[in-house]
């Protein structure tokens, strides 16, 4: 999920702990191991490279793990407003 403000240039990029590999809640199903390994190493790599060229375009990027929304909002906050001004 992504949010964009163009007034402020700045993209808050909300990545799902299994699709975009977190490190903390990191699980590869049983099945089809390879594949799914492939699969996540493809979107994080792709994660880094939209980051880079946003930032490189002037754009404030920020991203926040799926888990982090599930605890204190406060420290996300305070990551937003920190980037975005």
């Amino acid at each position: 999920m992504v949010f964009w403000s163009r007034s402020t240039r700045s993209g808050v990029f909300v990545d799902g702990c299994f699709w975009h590999g977190c490190k903390r809640c990191k699980t590869v199903p049983k099945q089809n191991q390879k594949f799914w390994k492939e699969k996540i190493e493809r979107n994080m790599l792709r994660d880094r490279e939209v980051g880079r060229e946003l930032r490189k375009e002037g754009w404030h990027v920020v991203r926040v793990w799926e888990h982090e929304l599930k605890k204190d909002f406060s420290r996300i906050e305070k990551r937003l407003r920190r980037k975005m001004v």
